[in-house]
């Protein structure tokens, strides 16, 4: 028996060595898919934003995306863009945009070409006029709704050919 304090045979034959194997490298962690917040198209991808401790008493107008999220009060014109009310924001305004969404506090009437998100946490008193409105449960609504065709449709309707009424047919009269 060998001893560790024994020099020990010299002339062993090298025991051989399993070949080293690579590991497969671990596969990529799948992509994070972020859901998509808004719609604009890449033109307007631009936000303006009003801050916590902001006040602005008067006419907001533009051509980027707006988010609110401290004190409006006056009119938000930003046809064909989006509009957020923060769960901070207090807006008392008249509000006309592509979209709206409310996650805060709004008192005036809204006007969207496309939608109207209120969320669990927002609250709406006002009229709304949009394509699509989005009421989650939670959320505070009070006003009227007028839902209107999508720009696109109306559009095509209004192109339709119109028949003329013939000469010879009138009115009945009363």
């Amino acid at each position: 028996m060998w001893k560790p304090n024994q020099p020990g045979p010299t002339n062993l034959p090298p025991t051989p060595e399993p070949p080293v194997r690579s590991a497969p490298p671990p596969p990529p962690p799948p992509p994070v898919v972020e859901p998509v917040v808004s719609r604009a198209p890449a033109a307007s991808a631009e936000q303006a934003t009003i801050g916590k401790s902001l006040f602005i008493k008067g006419e907001i107008t533009g051509s980027e995306s707006l988010f609110v999220d401290g004190k409006v009060e006056g009119s938000i014109n930003l046809t064909g863009n989006r509009v957020t009310i923060g769960r901070n924001g207090q807006v008392a305004a008249n509000i006309t945009a592509r979209e709206i969404v409310v996650l805060g506090k709004v008192r005036g009437n809204v006007v969207a070409t496309d939608r109207v998100d209120i969320r669990a946490e927002g609250s709406l008193s006002g009229d709304v006029s949009a394509a699509r409105i989005s009421i989650e449960d939670g959320a505070f609504f009070k006003g009227g709704i007028d839902i209107r065709k999508p720009e696109g449709k109306a559009g095509a309707a209004a192109a339709a050919p119109v028949q003329a009424i013939p000469e010879t047919s009138k009115p009945p009269q009363i």
